[in-house]
């Protein structure tokens, strides 16, 4: 087995992740097998009860894991099929260990940080790097590791008395919550050995615009703390506004003890499918491979379909806008599967992704009253968007905002996607406009309504938060053969989806709801258990309770985000006589002639959220 590690240097926000998962998809591209493991030094066990706000989105894997969003990012470039073990926390390192304690394993020695946190780390990362995530038999033959968090990070203090105005550029070697990693890291370098351990330092090299030059002493600060802390890096990524002068190469190689040809420049680039390519033009595959001893075993990089599909990307130019309303629109992040579902979706279709931030707050009438300006412009833009996406969310914040929109949608004939709490908004809306259910609602919002649509689901705890919801994949059985979404999923008779969520669509109501023209036209294998609702008499108004964009991938995007797409972009029909395929991109030819680099009037041009874009 053969280890490359990825660490990040001088601040957060780099784009560890991207550059792990391009380095990744390099390798595969050279015939090799590849998995990942994601760090995250933080206490709790896992993502489960964070805020998105704290680390944006939480990624939901196959096995009901809930995971740092990074593992979204190694799926979709890797299309592989990730556990909860791949993501490593300091709560799941300490758990196991004081389990093993209580049970008397460690024959009554004091229990350490070392030997025992950093050798449970070690074991960890072994065990879990030989289990396959792409469907083949046999342990992968590389895992990238990418170790959260920041080694030789500045923080800016200003002077006590705040009269001075001084300012002292203070250096630490690491985050102290990442210590045991990278201890139990630099053990398991020597233990491996050369040759089977290979370390990628991305760090910044930043350009003062007063006089436009490179500077490289955070780097060389970066790489000195971690040189002391054991750890000794093979290649350095530096993030930099431009690619690195040669000058500037030959500084970091003489003071870093990195040689030349290992430094790459990861430079600022339109959208994060160009990092794989930035690499490969850099030789960083090769870089890689030689440290590894795998230059006989590899084969020379295979990326034509990603170079193709990456050309489509850039040159797109007929928009396609999508409001997106909901909870958490002040950071991106808190919606990054959703929003790579539809650039999958809109690349696919060929169309230019717009997405309209909409807060779902903003939409409601006690805005109208407060800051009616800003309720004006929500409307505004939900009105003028191709379709609206209400995502999944939790808490009653904006839920009005949500229905208001879903409202819309339904009775002016525009395209919608619901998924989870968006779904159940919808069987909300339906019923008090429909039915003339006036106070239907979700116990979540009000437990003691009258016409309860949406319900607390009987298996679900009510004392305890993490891991206690209805996770992972899950079977849906299709009942109506010819719905829109039977047919986007090629005509499946059943679609296995991850699921999130706590409550669900109340069965004792489905009659009635159905009976008014709302059809669950999807249900799990008890059919007691609503999975897909669609609106017959409507171009497209779907609503799901599962989260189908964290299996969508660049080269085959969820089908339900496509539906969406190709709704939005009126050619839904030639997409479901196709079965929901669309054509393989072609390597001949890119769509929609050359880039105009046009921006839209609210400036709300799809961002990646990463760093590593313009």
């Amino acid at each position: 087995m053969k280890y490359v590690l990825v660490t990040g240097g001088v601040v957060s926000g780099l784009g560890k992740g991207v550059t792990a998962s391009s380095i990744g998809l390099l390798l595969q591209a050279c015939g090799l097998r590849v998995t990942s493991i994601k760090i995250d030094p933080y206490l709790n066990t896992d993502a489960g009860t964070m805020s998105p706000f704290e680390h944006g989105e939480v990624f939901v894997l196959d096995d009901g894991g809930e995971v740092d969003l990074d593992l979204g990012n190694y799926e979709r470039f890797l299309d592989s099929t990730l556990t909860r073990d791949n993501n490593l926390t300091t709560g799941k390192i300490y758990q196991s260990v004081i389990d093993k304690e209580r049970k008397g394993d460690y024959l009554g020695r004091t229990v350490q940080v070392v030997p025992h946190i950093t050798d449970a780390i070690q074991e960890w990362i072994e065990r879990v790097a030989n289990v396959p995530v792409d469907g083949k038999e046999g342990p992968p033959d590389v895992c990238v590791i990418e170790l959260g968090g920041t080694i030789g990070r500045y923080f800016l203090l200003t002077d006590i008395t705040q009269m001075s105005g001084f300012y002292l550029l203070m250096f630490c070697a690491g985050d102290i919550e990442s210590m045991p990693f990278i201890e139990a890291l630099g053990q398991f370098s020597y233990k491996v050995g050369p040759g089977n351990f290979c370390l990628v330092h991305v760090s910044l090299v930043p350009v003062l615009s007063v006089v436009g030059e490179q500077k490289t002493k955070p780097t060389q600060h970066s790489v000195r703390g971690l040189r002391s802390l054991g750890l000794t890096p093979n290649i350095l990524a530096c993030r930099s506004t431009k690619a690195l002068e040669d000058n500037v190469k030959t500084k970091l190689s003489q003071f870093c003890h990195v040689p030349e040809e290992n430094i790459v420049t990861l430079y600022d680039v339109p959208n994060i499918w160009h990092v794989p390519l930035l690499l490969r033009d850099q030789k960083a595959h090769e870089a890689i491979l030689k440290e590894l001893n795998l230059l006989g075993k590899a084969v020379e990089a295979d990326v034509t379909e990603w170079t193709a599909r990456t050309k489509i990307y850039d040159t797109l130019q007929d928009p396609v806008r999508i409001a997106m309303v909901g909870k958490y629109t002040g950071l991106t992040d808190s919606y990054l599967s959703v929003l790579k579902a539809l650039l999958h979706a809109s690349v696919a279709c060929h169309k230019k992704l717009v997405v309209d931030w909409v807060a779902a707050s903003d939409l409601e009438e006690i805005t109208a009253q407060e800051t009616p300006d800003v309720h004006k412009a929500a409307w505004d833009l939900l009105k003028g968007a191709d379709g609206i996406l209400v995502p999944g969310g939790f808490g009653d914040r904006g839920v009005q905002g949500k229905i208001l929109a879903t409202k819309y949608a339904r009775e002016n004939q525009v395209p919608f996607l619901g998924i989870c709490l968006g779904m159940q908004l919808a069987v909300v809306e339906f019923a008090r406009s429909i039915l003339g259910f006036e106070d239907a609602n979700s116990t979540e919002f009000e437990p003691e309504t009258p016409s309860p649509c949406v319900i607390f689901m009987p298996e679900g705890s009510t004392t305890h938060m993490g891991g206690t919801m209805r996770l992972g994949s899950r079977r849906t059985y299709f009942q109506v053969p010819d719905c829109k979404s039977a047919k986007l999923y090629g005509n499946a008779k059943f679609v296995d989806e991850r699921h999130r969520h706590r409550y669900e669509v109340n069965p004792d109501m489905i009659q009635e709801i159905e009976n008014a023209g709302l059809s669950f036209v999807g249900k799990d294998e008890t059919g007691r258990r609503m999975e897909i609702v669609e609106l017959q008499k409507h171009p497209y108004f779907v609503g799901v309770q599962f989260h189908p964009e964290f299996k969508s991938r660049p080269g085959k995007p969820s089908a339900l985000f496509l539906g969406l797409i190709a709704a939005a972009s009126g050619c839904l029909e030639a997409v479901l006589q196709a079965s929901g395929k669309v054509s393989k991109v072609s390597t001949t030819r890119v769509a929609n002639g050359a880039a105009t680099g046009k921006v839209y009037q609210n400036g709300n041009v799809y961002s990646n959220g990463n760093g590593l874009h313009h």
